[in-house]
């Protein structure tokens, strides 16, 4: 089991975080570790806390080749990497709703009271929201939760790539979700850098900032 208690100052993190094509394929980050990554991922906010992500762990030899047909740009990545991780999001996340603010109660996070009286106005909000709506929800959601996990894999000792070029048309159906149900938001692969990769070039906060 590959495992790391490696705590990393926050500037460490973010300024240490690179983008990797290439990974030790020797490597493997067990399932146990991968749930941790995942679990502290999911501390990313969503909209009313509804958490619209979901996952899929690319590891199996059969199921990279699977992926492979869908992502031949990104040999490399998914070839050499411990995993890829497909993050999709649910467009009926907020049949979870319950779920979520009855455990908030339960924990005492949130009086019952309050949970009610989302369950009587967010949800259905929600639910009366189109599919296009939902989806530019989603793709909030997705992109908060997909930085979170890059950010806490590098926190783990890990390097990441995240990656569009994919054909989203056939991913959900190709690992066995409802396309209809399920959008594709971003494959991640994820493993130990071969590499160290480039430093990053950002443009100056002055040329894409303005102050009112």
């Amino acid at each position: 089991m590959t495992t790391t208690n490696t705590v990393l100052d926050f500037n460490e993190v973010i300024h240490g975080r690179r983008t990797i094509k290439k990974y030790n394929p020797e490597v493997k980050i067990s399932q146990e570790e991968m749930s941790q990554i995942l679990e502290e991922a999911t501390l990313a906010p969503s909209s009313f806390n509804l958490q619209p992500w979901r996952f899929v762990v690319i590891e199996s030899q059969d199921a990279k080749e699977k992926l492979l047909d869908l992502a031949p740009f990104n040999s490399t990545q998914v070839i050499t990497s411990s995993a890829v991780i497909a993050v999709f999001g649910d467009l009926e996340f907020a049949n979870r709703a319950d779920d979520i603010y009855g455990r908030a109660v339960e924990l005492g996070h949130m009086p019952k009271e309050i949970k009610e009286k989302i369950l009587a106005t967010v949800v259905p909000l929600f639910d009366s929201f189109s599919v296009q709506e939902k989806r530019e929800s989603i793709m909030v959601d997705g992109g908060l939760v997909t930085m979170q996990l890059l950010l806490t894999a590098y926190a783990h000792g890990y390097a990441t790539n995240p990656m569009a070029g994919f054909n989203k048309e056939k991913i959900a159906e190709a690992f066995g979700l409802d396309a209809t149900r399920y959008i594709p938001i971003v494959i991640i692969s994820i493993g130990k850098a071969a590499d160290e990769g480039r430093p990053p070039v950002r443009l100056p906060v002055d040329d894409i900032t303005q102050w009112k």
